[in-house]
């Protein structure tokens, strides 16, 4: 929020990743993204910004046809997500859009990456909110995973190649959706009963009243990239559980014989 802070950071570097933002704060959001950006302005060797925005910035819309998958066309509604306080979507979608603006403003070279519900190992031993969610699915609790209905997936090091592939890709322009496949929660509580059949995962879930809807993202497969599968990402999320002990190790004999 500070002026001028990324100043010096970002002095004549050729390429900016802004990576994160405040979850469910919304002015932090916006100023702060804003703040790394005329940082950016300000330096004439940079040749493109890429950053991290969500896929919940194009989903939270009621106004959709559910046969038609979403691509990156799509914007959620401010409106919608104010009404039904759907704060972590309100301020991603806030803080691109403010992006978008002051980079065509300032004829800054932006592209954005819209990833999905982000799945695998974690560098910190930390757990994220998102790692922290799982872990509870992986126990058995349903609450966190209740709201989220029928949502995205992408594996944890797809995120990270795609954020190389569009900075490096002269071509690139635009947003770019990364997710590898939409799934609703009681289909995913069956496959993962199915393939960790040790953990005391929840059965069912309540039925919401959600929209269906799919992800296209051929604006990246036509690049050439190629996603994980919903297994990998699971497979590699519950073995670094394991490592880090928040699951009990006699499971790590079963995942390395999968």
């Amino acid at each position: 929020m500070e002026e001028g802070s990324f100043d010096e950071a970002i002095k004549g570097c050729h390429g900016v990743f802004h990576t994160a933002s405040p979850v469910e704060i919304i002015e932090p959001a916006v100023k702060g993204t804003l703040n790394v950006l005329r940082s950016c302005a300000k330096n004439p060797s940079l040749r493109r910004v890429v950053l991290t925005s969500s896929s919940s910035t194009v989903r939270a819309r009621d106004d959709f046809d559910p046969q038609i998958p979403l691509d990156e066309s799509s914007w959620s509604s401010v409106d919608l997500c104010e009404k039904l306080q759907i704060w972590y979507a309100l301020s991603k979608t806030l803080a691109e859009r403010a992006a978008w603006g002051f980079c065509e403003e300032k004829g800054i070279d932006l592209v954005t990456v819209l990833p999905s519900f982000v799945i695998g190992p974690s560098l910190p031993p930390d757990l994220s909110s998102t790692a922290s969610d799982v872990l509870g699915l992986l126990k058995g609790e349903t609450e966190k995973f209740q709201w989220h209905g029928r949502m995205g997936y992408v594996h944890i090091d797809d995120v990270a190649l795609c954020h190389i592939l569009v900075y490096e890709h002269k071509n690139c322009r635009g947003r770019y959706l990364c997710s590898s496949t939409v799934v609703d929660n009681n289909d995913l509580a069956s496959f993962l009963s199915s393939r960790y059949p040790w953990l005391p995962l929840p059965q069912r879930f309540e039925e919401l009243n959600r929209p269906y809807y799919e992800f296209n993202t051929s604006k990246l497969t036509t690049l050439g990239f190629k996603f994980k599968s919903i297994e990998e990402m699971f497979d590699d999320c519950i073995a670094w559980f394991v490592q880090q002990g928040y699951i009990d190790g006699k499971e790590q004999s079963y995942i390395n014989n999968a």
